[in-house]
């Protein structure tokens, strides 16, 4: 009985063991893969080479199909046809166009996709999912970073998902957040948003997309060579160290982001070798560094060769014994073995290439460790990691403050400037130099102080386009030092740049260390040549006039009056004529009738032959003569008796002496001064004609100044600037300068007060500054938006020019090396620190902003005049140019004249005055009335006896010929036989 239960042991032993043999020899000994890849792909390349790696039994054998991912029909189709082959499983890529699709035909034929691509929620466990999840790491480090206002940017690809657990999270924890999908921009809109976001000062920023795409957006921000020091970036992708940061790094910004692959595990590093020493021919493409995705491709085969393992040992039957069919089928048929390698494939725990393999049970990665990373100027580092278990831990020991505060000492940095005298300026043996002593000026002195106080090393670069900094209005690039210290070229910036609104809303300002103003400059016009009459020049031409009619004006005024004093009339007879006279007209006595009559006749007709004659020396001619000479000083050989004449003598004497005196001293003034008539005086003058061109640099704060500028007079010569032809404006100052000397006068030249007074004192002498300062600004050292050396630059300016090291900087080369004689002396101002500059110890931007813009309004100006000379009390300021010879006009000596016109009108009176006396004085001798005795007078004096009026006196009474006023005729004298 016991050897019959032995038996039967034994015979039950061998059937199990046979039944055995028989089922481990069912399971396939190869096992047949699809594939599913994008030509050339990096992920085909990784997978070729881990089944290489892969060759236990049972062998995987694949059935690769290269399709365009983002194709339904054309993923259909391949899908199709490897269901059809007979394959256990697939891997491969889907695009989010055919992931819907995948996972449809995946759950209706029980046929598992292990996937790289990006994780999505779905219930479908045939789907294995190898790249982690990483919204809740990416929450984690917000978190941590106490980010409340960001913008996330994203792919629709993988970003849907985070984009919800993002809002979820916001609402709970009351965060902004702005949402940004790559897939709806084109590059110019995503450029268009950066700037957007720049604006809005928007600097915290996600980016979430797909290995390729994150490195063409990382390329194309520095490509716009922005400086992104205050930006900080963190990138929701697992291949930090698979990015690119060659160009981005240049920028400055704060990056973090997450890794997958540790390079420094031993089996990650020799698989990493292994892969580069890979040689297959069917590659196409070059050998390239294994990225992350490249890794989770690899070790999806190893989950697949693994789960394989399993079932073989297992001795699960996965035969597709007459199950290959048509995946097309209505109704579907599931393969009933799907079940179990979708069981296997999940329950498959290694370590790979990235980190621990794990799937839960929804096919999804779980128990994995990400590291956090952060871009550093040596490169990236872990600053962290995060698990499900742990959460986010920081790893990373924050000394950056210290170092950068220990590397300004030990750090060589680059200052941009630009070659304007004299400012910079090339020593004339500079090819025997390198470095820094190549050049010399105003600012390599100043930048070599102001390094001497902060206590750094730096190296003077030219810029590269030799313009000072404006940005285009179409690209909204910025150009010139301002550009390279935007994109991260430069650290300072020390030369003559102008602090303006726009330039100071992208990098910061020191306190000026110069103040200046745009002004005019025009050829120095040349000495005129005196011409044939230039003696005339000391006086207008109106008082030259006037002169000659008060001349003439005179003389009648001295001919009238002389002529209706009697007091100018006298006799020209001897004494002895006189008595001659008197014995003949002695009383005899009286002899008969016809001997009185005879000697009646007789003594008649002798005096007619000797009648006295009465002269006046001042006829017309004389009377000219006697103008003339007391007008040329000269004096003359006669002179009044009346006291009328004398009158008007004596005023055109004090006229003579107050004209000739100006005159001489004018004449003098003109012989010592040099003539120079400048043509203009003032940007009014400037914007009033048309004659004379004038232009600015072009890309400067000077061109700026116009175009935004409302000012109407400013506004107008805006308007002819920009549509002048030829242009108007220059490339260089020294383009400029050069056209101002060869346009003989007929181009002005727009520029910085400073610079147009260094010109001026240099040979060949022939340029100079004309009107006023247009504005008021200032020259100021800058750096980046957010730099270390903000603040100690300011100091060490301010520093500096307390201690009148800038004033002695700019007499040392503006005037010490001046070439034109001292000059300008009212150009050795101290600079004024009072002008706005840029924030320097605090976040005061908005109002430094504002008041450079007030002061580019000129709304400054105007409140300055409005209560300082609007509301004045002691008239208007006298802005007038008092350093220039001109001719007196005729307001300078109209009192001389209004003396001489009073002088003249009182002789007038006084003459009438005199007649009417003496008529008087005659008509009572003569026992006449006043009225026939002046009427009397007037008819004798009507004639005109010659040039010095003589006239013979007429038969009156002995008594009535002595008299002036009878017997004189140097008046009117009109004789009896004149009539």
């Amino acid at each position: 009985m016991q050897r019959s239960s032995a038996l039967f042991l034994l015979l039950l032993f061998l059937l199990t063991s046979l039944l055995g043999l028989g089922s481990s020899s069912s399971f396939p000994s190869n096992i047949n893969i699809g594939g599913l890849f994008p030509t050339d792909s990096h992920e085909y390349e990784v997978f070729r080479f881990a089944l290489s790696q892969h060759q236990e039994v049972p062998k995987l054998v694949p059935q690769v199909d290269m399709v365009d991912t983002g194709s339904s029909f054309a993923m259909t189709y391949a899908f199709c046809s490897q269901f059809s082959k007979g394959v256990y499983a697939i891997i491969g890529l889907y695009d989010r166009k055919t992931m819907n699709m995948l996972m449809s035909f995946c759950g209706a034929l029980h046929v598992c996709f292990v996937t790289p691509s990006f994780p999505i929620d779905t219930n479908n466990q045939f789907v294995i999912q190898l790249r982690p999840e990483l919204q809740d790491a990416l929450i984690a480090l917000v978190e941590h970073y106490k980010w409340t206002k960001f913008v996330y940017m994203y792919s629709s690809d993988s970003g849907l998902t985070v984009l919800q657990k993002i809002l979820d999270t916001a609402a709970e924890k009351t965060w902004q957040v702005t949402s940004i999908n790559f897939d709806t921009l084109t590059e110019a809109a995503f450029l268009k948003a950066v700037q957007d976001l720049d604006n809005k000062k928007e600097y915290k920023i996600i980016l979430d997309c797909e290995l390729e795409r994150l490195n063409s957006i990382l390329n194309l921000i520095a490509a716009q060579r922005k400086n992104l020091k205050n930006y900080h970036f963190i990138l929701a992708n697992l291949g930090f160290m698979d990015l690119n940061f060659t160009e981005f790094r240049k920028g400055g910004a704060n990056v973090t982001g997450f890794q997958l692959m540790n390079y420094t595990e031993p089996m990650v590093s020799r698989t990493i070798q292994e892969w580069l020493e890979f040689d297959s021919k069917d590659l196409k493409s070059p050998k390239r560094r294994l990225k992350y995705t490249g890794a989770l491709t690899y070790d999806g085969v190893s989950v697949m060769a693994t789960a394989f393992q399993n079932l073989r040992k297992q001795r699960i039957d996965i035969s597709r014994r007459g199950n290959a069919g048509e995946c097309l089928a209505n109704p579907p048929a599931p393969w009933g073995q799907g079940i179990d390698i979708q069981r296997a494939l999940q329950q498959v725990q290694f370590e790979g290439l990235t980190g621990h393999v794990q799937f839960n049970e929804k096919g999804h990665r779980t128990n994995f460790t990400v590291s956090v990373m952060e871009l550093s100027p040596s490169g990236p580092k872990k600053v962290g990691y995060w698990n499900e278990n742990e959460k986010y831990v920081s790893t990373a020991t924050y000394t950056h403050t210290l170092n950068e505060t220990i590397g300004l000492q030990n750090r060589t940095y680059v200052v941009t400037t630009i070659l304007e005298s004299p400012y910079v300026m090339l020593k004339k043996n500079h090819e025997q130099f390198v470095g820094n002593d190549k050049y010399e000026g105003y600012c390599v002195e100043l930048a070599a102080e102001i390094a001497k106080h902060v206590g750094y090393a730096f190296r003077l670069e030219l810029v590269g386009d030799g313009k000072y900094g404006t940005r285009d209005p179409e690209t909204k690039m910025w150009n010139g030092m301002v550009g390279e210290l935007v994109y991260g070229k430069a650290d300072v910036a020390v030369a003559p740049l102008t602090i303006t609104l726009v330039r100071e809303e992208v990098i910061d300002f020191s306190k000026p260390f110069m103040s200046l103003g745009i002004s005019i400059m025009i050829k120095k016009p040349t000495k005129s040549k005196p011409g044939v009459f230039s003696f005339l020049d000391p006086l207008a031409y109106e008082i030259w006039m006037c002169i000659v009619f008060a001349y003439i004006g005179v003389s009648v005024v001295l001919f009238l009056v002389s002529r209706f004093s009697p007091y100018e009339w006298h006799s020209e007879d001897t004494e002895e004529g006189v008595e001659q006279q008197s014995q003949n007209r002695t009383p005899s006595p009286e002899p008969s009738q016809s001997q009185s009559q005879g000697q009646h006749g007789q003594g008649q007709q002798e005096k007619q032959e000797k009648q006295p004659e009465h002269t006046n020396e001042f006829g017309i001619f004389n009377s000219l003569w006697f103008s003339l000479g007391a007008f040329m000083q000269q004096g003359c050989d006669i002179s009044p008796r009346s006291l009328s004449g004398r009158i008007v003598g004596g005023v055109w004497w004090f006229f003579t002496l107050i004209i000739i005196s100006s005159y001489t001293a004018n004449l003098a003034a003109f012989l010592t001064v040099e003539r120079m008539v400048s043509p203009i005086e003032s940007a009014e003058d400037l914007a009033k004609q048309t004659e004379i061109a004038y232009g600015t640099l072009d890309g400067g704060s000077t061109k700026d100044f116009f175009r935004r500028s409302k000012i109407a007079v400013f506004e107008k010569m805006w308007s002819y600037m920009k549509s002048a032809d030829p242009s108007v404006f220059v490339k260089t100052t020294d383009e400029g300068v050069a056209r101002v000397r060869k346009s003989k006068g007929k181009y002005a030249y727009l520029l910085e007060s400073t610079m147009n007074e260094y010109i001026e004192q240099r040979k060949p002498c022939d340029t100079m500054k004309v009107g006023g300062n247009l504005d008021s600004k200032g020259y100021g050292v800058a750096t980046p938006k957010g730099s270390a050396l903000r603040n100690p630059v300011n100091l060490a300016v301010l520093k500096l020019n307390e201690q009148g090291l800038l004033d002695k900087l700019k007499n040392k080369w503006w005037y010490d090396k001046g070439e034109c004689g001292s000059g300008g002396g009212d150009s050795k101002v101290r600079p004024s620190m009072s002008y706005p500059a840029g924030n320097h110890h605090g976040e005061g931007i908005p109002v430094n902003l504002a008041v450079l813009k007030l002061n580019e309004q000129a709304v400054l100006d105007k409140l300055k005049n409005k209560w300082w000379y609007d509301k004045g009390e002691c008239g208007s300021k006298d802005s007038g140019r008092k350093d220039k010879t001109s001719a007196l006009s005729l307001s300078n000596v109209a009192g001389v004249f209004y003396i001489l016109i009073g002088g003249l009108g009182l002789a007038m009176l006084v003459a009438l005055v005199e007649f009417c006396y003496k008529s008087r004085i005659e008509s009572r001798r003569m026992k006449q009335i006043i009225d026939a005795a002046m009427l009397g007078s007037t008819v004798t004096r009507m004639g005109s006896g010659g040039e010095n009026g003589r006239v013979v006196a007429h038969d009156f009474p002995k008594a009535a010929q002595t008299l002036p006023c009878m017997g004189q005729a140097a008046g009117m004298g009109l004789s009896t036989t004149g009539m």
